[in-house]
This record gives C-alpha cells, structure tokens and sequence, in this order.
C-alpha cells in the first residue's frame, strides 16, 4: 500500500509539473510570441497583429486549459506536439537526445556501481573472515562532496587540457563517453560506498554471521550471506543515485556539448519553445521515476515488505578520527577563509583589459579573469552571493519543513515525491517563468531542499507529541496553543536548525551550480558558479581563474562534512533493531 502511495504520489508531482509547464506562456516574464517571431520571421516587426497571428498559429491564443487538453491527449497517442521554433515534430529532436542521455546516464550508472564495489569488497572480505578494521574515509569524502559540474571542470583541466588524454567536447567516439560518466557516476559511487560500508558492518555484527563462521562455513558462502543482507537496505538508495544522475545530466551535457536530453531542455528553456521543454523534462523525470520503481522492487522482491522500505543509515564520512579531523578541517577551512578574508578587502568589479588573463602577481595574488579583474576579489566577494544565498535557501526550506512537519500526512507524500525532481530542473522551471538571477536560484533551491528537513520535522513532531510530561500538561488542562508554543515546538526547532545547518554546504553547491548553468546570478556577478563558467573558456591560459572558485567550493564541502561527521566510520547496529530511514535527499548531497 505504502509503494502504490508512493507511486501515485510522485505521479501526480509529474503531472502537476507538466501542467505548470502549460502555464508558463501566461506567467513568463518573456512574451512567447515575441520569442517565436524573433526566430521565424526576423525581418517582421513586433505589431499587435503579427504577435496575435503568431498566439493563434501556436494554439496559445484560447487559454492554458485547451492547449494542456490537447497537449495531454497528444501524449497518449505517442505525439510529443510540435517544436514552436522550427515548426518541426517534437519527436525528430527528442528520440535522439534521448538514447544519447541513456547511453551517458547508463555509463555512470556502470562507474557508479564499479567505485561501490571496489571501496566495499575489502570490507565484504574482512566481515567474512571475522576480521574489523575502519577503512579510511578520504577518498569516499572526497566523492560525496564533489558535484558533477565541479569534477567535470576537474576533468577537462587535468585530462584534457593538460594531459591531453581524453577529449574535451562532443559525442563522437567512445573516448568522449569517459570524462562525461566519471563526473556523472563518481558522487553517486562514493554515497553508494558509504552506505554499502555501513550495511556490510550492520550485517557482520549480527548473530547468524558467528553461527555460520563457527559452523564451518566458507568465505565465499559468508559473503553471499552478507551481500543478500546487505543490499535490499542499499537498493532504494540507488533511485535516489539515479536521480541524481538525471538532474546531473544538464551540467554535464552542456560542459561538453553532448546533444542530449539535459542540453536540449537547457536550449528549449532559454528559447522558450515549451512543446520541447515538456517533451525533456516529461522524459528526465521518468527516467528517474522508472529506477525508484525499479529499484524498490527489486528490494522488496530480495527482502520481502519488511525491509523493502528500509535503509542504512548514512553518516557523512569522517576522515578519521578526532584529531586527523580537526587537521582535516584546518588543512581545508583555514586557507579558504584566509583567501575569503582577503579578498573582501581589494575590489571586485575594477576592469583592466590591459591586464587581462595575467598570472599570480605581488599585486594579483591568483591572477585575473578575462576582463582584468582581481581573481582573489572575486573570490572574496562571490562567497558572500553564494553563501548568502544559500543561506537565504536553507531559511525557507526551514520554515517550509517546519510548517508541513505538523502534517505529516501531507510531509511524507510530498516529500517522497519532490524526491525525483532534479534541482537543475527546478532551475529551468523557475527561469522561464521570473527570469534568470539570484532571487530564481534562491527559489528554485528550496523548492528542492526542503524535503528531507519536513520528513525531520515530521519525526520530531511524533515523538514531542508522545513524550509522557506532554499527558501530564494535559491532564491539568494545559491548552493546544500553549503545548505547541511551550513544549512542542522547541523541541522540533532546534534539532531541525541543526539538520538544515548541516545541508547549508549542499545548499551551497547547489546555488553554484545554477549559476554554473547560467540559471542564477548574472555573468558578471562574482558568484563562485557563474565565476566558474566565465573562465572555463580561458583555462589553459588562466588556470588560477578557473580553479580558485572550483577550489573554495571543494574545501568548503570537505570541511563542512569532516565537522558534522561522526567520529566512527561505521555504525554497527542491527537491522533488527529498526534503523531509521534516511531522509528523502540525504544521499544525493
């Protein structure tokens, strides 16, 4: 019942989504018919009469509800409609975009799975043979903490530009199918490490392993054992990877021009064409619908219903132990802050093409961008727009999860549904219809973050709710407002501030990497995103300008997650003492 709830609830998020899509013509801070006119018929003027001609030639002219019937009904019959720019069927553009992204999101898929195995065998081996050790956490950290459009940028600088071993862009040979999988396999692969680790340590801790090892049972018949135990808990994390995967599509496609489906909503987006636009992100979120479904099922068919629904879990990896992690967090934090600290000192935006793309200097400690402008001021400065916004972001999500935490029947659907839409696809979404800047990142974040904060809330709100003093107030007549304002809600408000702190850093990537896209702050802006896109072009001649904000992203993620980490590397708790659920985008960050 829970799964066909979950199913319906994450149905009807898609649909709302391509209704909403319906109406962006009349909510769209651009004039679609202004739009298609400008791409049709460049030599006609802008008269009421051409745009009113062109309204009714795209079937916008009788109102959102006719064009969403008829769109809808296209749908059934298998006709994605008609592009509004090229006039030609939706279809010839889409299909091929399509096997393009399956055969990218499958390679990742594949690196995925390979970087979970090879960091899990060790442990597989060691639980078998009764052996403990805690294996390192650097590596895993590392990879959690990097987004796609970060180790993609990382990929081009060291593989391509200066190694020259790989190709930067395009799909032409298999060789181009490398650099794109690794940056969109990678973070899922270290999220699917750790939680592999954890469930392997859960399942050596348990009785029937001891029985089997005294018994006499051999290493191989062990691991098996294991792997059937450990991996139903594993599997509906996967469709959370496979989302991940999806929203990634749209950075990584448009860093290396591959013609897919997450590049071509991108073009559709900023061109308005909403047939196309649907037709993408109708098929994006799909795809991540179709692995939840799968990947769920394939849980409850190794587990049965008991524990088709339960998962390990997740701690953000630790370097070590509290000593190395107080190094860790130095060796990281200290010089990002230092440089922060710096560089809110010099100016920003002074120009000096005459100086333009120079190296390190007494006077230009990181060199400059394209236009002459202090790369460490930049840096500086564009901590304050990423930051804060990210900060503005994970305010909202707060008080949004905070109010649905009191309806935990509306939190829980709600949630699990919002699961599947990528945050770059709420990007898109919010562009078309306020605008690209820095308030659209803002929004589009939080329309994305709040769930794992409102399952949260919806936890502690049951356990305030059934805390024993709670009857006690009641019983001498304590009244709902005054439980609420006395009792209840502190008790919720703070270790919910604590989780949503804890996000604060994925928020972050998060606002960097709309602005990557060209979906949140300008291009002129010091934002470490946009900064990021505009000096991508000029990496081989101005490396420092590249990496710096590529840096200061990386040190700010490590040091967040090697602060909030706990100081064991894996929990040994039994499966059967319920473990509690991992939060609907714990994994994904």
């Amino acid at each position: 019942m829970r799964a066909l709830r979950a199913v319906l609830a994450r149905t009807a998020i898609l649909a709302a989504v391509l209704a909403a899509i319906g109406f962006l013509p009349w909510i769209a801070d651009r004039d679609p018919a202004l739009t298609v006119l400008r791409a049709r018929y460049p030599g006609r003027l802008a008269t009421p009469e051409t745009l009113e001609a062109i309204r009714a030639e795209i079937g916008i002219d009788a109102g959102p509800v006719p064009l969403l019937r008829d769109w809808f009904g296209g749908l059934v019959r298998g006709d994605l409609g008609t592009s509004w720019i090229t006039g030609e069927p939706v279809a010839e553009t889409v299909l091929p975009a399509l096997g393009v992204s399956v055969t990218v999101m499958g390679a990742a898929l594949a690196v995925t799975v390979a970087i979970a195995a090879a960091a899990c065998f060790p442990s597989l081996l060691r639980a078998a043979e009764g052996k403990s050790g805690r294996p390192s956490g650097v590596a895993i950290a590392a990879l959690v903490a990097l987004p796609s459009f970060l180790i993609a940028t990382l990929g081009i600088a060291v593989f391509a530009t200066w190694l020259g071993l790989l190709p930067t862009y395009g799909f032409d040979t298999p060789a181009h199918l490398v650099l794109p999988a690794l940056a969109m396999g990678l973070p899922g692969g270290g999220v699917l490490a750790r939680l592999g680790r954890d469930a392997i340590g859960q399942s050596a801790g348990e009785d029937w392993v001891r029985q089997w090892r005294s018994a006499g049972y051999g290493r191989a018949r062990i691991v098996r054992g294991l792997l059937r135990r450990a991996l139903p808990p594993i599997l509906p994390q996967v469709a959370i990877i496979a989302v991940s995967i999806t929203g990634a599509a749209v950075a990584v496609e448009t860093i290396f021009a591959i013609p897919g489906l997450g590049r071509t909503a991108l073009d559709a987006a900023d061109a308005q064409d909403l047939p196309l636009l649907q037709a993408c992100i109708a098929i994006l979120i799909a795809l991540g619908f179709v692995g939840g479904v799968a990947t769920r099922a394939a849980a409850r068919r190794m587990s049965g219903p008991a524990l088709a629904d339960s998962a390990v879990p997740f701690s953000p990896p630790a370097p070590g132990g509290r000593g190395r992690r107080l190094a860790w967090i130095a060796a990281t934090a200290g010089p990002l802050l230092i440089a922060v600290a710096i560089g809110l000192t010099r100016t920003a935006d002074t120009v000096d093409t005459g100086a333009r793309l120079a190296g390190p200097s007494w006077v230009h400690p990181l060199g400059t961008d394209a236009l002459g402008r202090d790369v460490l001021a930049r840096l500086g400065h564009g901590a304050l727009w990423t930051v804060g916004a990210a900060v503005a972001a994970c305010a909202l999500a707060y008080l949004v999860a905070l109010a649905l935490g009191f309806a935990p029947r509306l939190a829980h659907p709600l949630a699990e549904a919002v699961n599947s839409f990528p945050e770059a696809i709420a990007g898109i979404l919010v562009v078309v219809a306020i605008g690209r800047g820095q308030l659209g990142a803002v929004v589009a974040i939080t329309a994305v973050s709040w769930p794992p904060l409102a399952a949260h809330a919806a936890e502690l709100v049951a356990q305030a709710r059934a805390a024993g003093h709670l009857e006690a107030r009641r019983a001498l007549g304590a009244g709902p407002v005054w439980m609420l304002r006395r009792h209840i809600l502190p008790l919720v408000a703070g270790p919910l501030a604590s989780h949503a702190g804890m996000r604060l850093p994925g928020i972050a990537l998060g606002i960097a990497s709309l602005g990557f896209l060209g979906l949140g702050a300008g291009p002129e802006s010091p934002e470490w995103g946009a900064s990021l896109a505009n000096s991508l072009p000029y990496l081989e001649r101005a490396p420092l300008a590249t990496l710096a904000p590529a840096a200061a992203m990386i040190a700010m993620s490590l040091a967040v997650m090697a602060l909030i980490a706990p100081g064991r590397s894996v929990r040994r708790r039994s499966l059967s003492s319920g473990p509690a659920r991992i939060g609907p985008r714990s994994a994904r960050r």
